[in-house]
């Protein structure tokens, strides 16, 4: 686990430091959708840079082709990391390793052995395609201190968790989470009052949990989990939009009102770390 990994569900009354995480444009959505989804490594890294400014913590990263396709690509990777390294100088960054129906189990764990990345995103419900290199996926995570995230959708995929964490397939260092509510395919709003069910789910089997919304629920969704000490993802992957339907501006955006959510409940940002 990084140094400053947080857990948060064993804490006294005092309320844990909050980890905010943004992404910025995930697999899918263009300009089509916002004028402000970055796309080129070079907006991605300005992107970064204002959100780190604004209180982000952590970039969940993806890559784009030169189509504007999701991409694996661990050269796009590497350059992305390093413009983004320079631009926003102490944002951690996460890859991600979503298959988005283009790439197979052993393509994304491929990305994750060339690149040895310091956090990667891996969805359970994708690496339950082919068992085998999903073992390889966690013992090769484990191995190198790749910090891994465990992506759930739904109950099912936290019984697979569940059961990957019983017989050694998930290692028992490998315990942080994020739960997503609502979805790509069909297109679903996150529904917030699905939320304590999942929780309960999951039970103690994490040492952090994070949670994202898709749609205008998003903030509603924040308040929560801020009530219920767990951290948040935001950014223009999941949502576009501000409660009343009307688009945000920008990413910087959402990680603000992140923020503003936090302040007025008396919670804590996590100490950024400090880059010489």
């Amino acid at each position: 686990m990084p140094k400053d990994s947080i857990t948060t569900r064993h804490q006294p009354a005092e309320l844990p430091p909050l980890k905010v995480t943004v992404a910025p444009n995930g697999a899918r959505k263009t300009k089509r959708d916002h004028p402000m989804v970055p796309v080129t490594i070079e907006e991605i890294a300005a992107t970064s840079a204002a959100c780190l400014e604004a209180g982000a913590h952590e970039l969940h990263l993806h890559v784009r082709d030169k189509d504007q396709k999701h991409s694996l690509d661990p050269g796009l990777y590497r350059e992305a990391m390093a413009a983004v390294s320079e631009t926003a100088r102490g944002l951690q960054i996460q890859i991600t390793t979503e298959a988005a129906g283009m790439y197979g189990v052993q393509a994304q764990l491929e990305t994750v052995k060339q690149l040895v990345p310091t956090a990667t995103s891996v969805s359970v419900r994708e690496m339950a395609r082919d068992e085998r290199v999903a073992h390889r996926m966690y013992g090769f995570a484990q191995e190198a201190g790749v910090h891994l995230q465990h992506i759930l959708y739904d109950s099912e995929d936290i019984h697979q968790y569940k059961a990957w964490l019983a017989n050694g397939v998930i290692k028992p260092t490998q315990r942080d989470v994020l739960l997503v509510l609502g979805s790509y395919e069909p297109l679903k709003d996150a529904q917030p009052y699905t939320l304590p069910g999942l929780l309960n789910l999951l039970g103690d089997d994490v040492t952090s949990w994070t949670v994202c919304a898709f749609g205008p629920t998003e903030q509603r969704v924040v308040r929560d989990v801020l009530r219920l000490k767990g951290h948040v993802r935001v950014g223009f992957e999941n949502n576009l939009h501000k409660k009343n339907g009307e688009l945000l501006r920008d990413n910087v955006e959402s990680v603000s009102l992140v923020v503003q959510h936090a302040t007025s409940f008396g919670r804590p940002l996590l100490e950024k770390v400090q880059v010489s």
